[in-house]
């Protein structure tokens, strides 16, 4: 049987178990659970009364969170000419074509977001098999397949996330770090949780919300009133 360490049983006296509690009192739990030495993220869980199998019941879709995750992410890019250029200038990591696919075919994938133009998808789409599993392939309803490549670069930088439900109909986001002000967690918290039930297919005739919960990287999860 795994041991429970001191830390988790001192954070677990706090814990409200079961209950589920106001938003602004789970932030404000999880910002006291806080005693590691790095900046834990902070993550929002919702379980959705979706059938993962049906095409029209699929969550997907990215947010720019209003205070962004507190990460600066790796972007790279698949465009060439004037749109190469142009993401170069916006701030992305890398920029290329098929000197880029060779990259990652040979198992480079040290970047969290990436974008191509809608002429390189020919160049792009062999890379599913290694991209797809790590959920960077681009894909024009994540909005990472676009001309606009200066402004998805932009959006991704301060701070976009993506989300695709699971085979269970769970969604997860990262929306934050600990040592975010509690108000600013909350708004981000609240921002994605607006925004997925926005996204309610219309298929959809029992409860589409069935539980939200919150956690931080090494702390247990909190369920918050929907």
């Amino acid at each position: 049987m795994a041991r429970t360490s001191k830390r988790f049983k001192a954070m677990m006296e706090n814990h409200p178990g079961e209950e589920a509690v106001q938003l602004n009192q789970a932030v404000d739990l999880l910002k006291d659970f806080a005693g590691t030495k790095f900046d834990q993220a902070v993550e929002v869980h919702m379980r959705l009364g979706v059938d993962a199998k049906q095409a029209d019941q699929i969550i997907r879709g990215s947010i720019v969170l209003p205070h962004g995750i507190g990460k600066v992410q790796r972007v790279v890019v698949f465009a060439k000419d004037a749109l190469a250029e142009a993401a170069t200038n916006a701030g992305a990591d890398e920029v290329g074509q098929e000197e880029l696919a060779k990259k990652i075919v040979d198992g480079w994938t040290e970047f969290d977001v990436c974008i191509a133009t809608p002429d390189m998808m020919g160049i792009v789409g062999p890379l599913g098999r290694v991209l797809g599993p790590r959920g960077l392939m681009p894909s024009p309803r994540a909005g990472t397949v676009t001309p606009d490549v200066e402004k998805v670069i932009g959006e991704y930088k301060a701070g976009k996330v993506e989300f695709r439900n699971d085979s269970g109909g769970n969604v997860h986001a990262v929306v934050g770090r600990l040592s975010f002000e509690p108000q600013q967690l909350c708004e981000n918290i609240q921002a994605f949780i607006d925004h997925i039930q926005g996204l309610k297919p219309n298929s959809i005739k029992g409860t589409y919300v069935r539980g939200i919960a919150v956690c931080a990287t090494m702390s247990p999860s909190i369920r918050i009133a929907a």
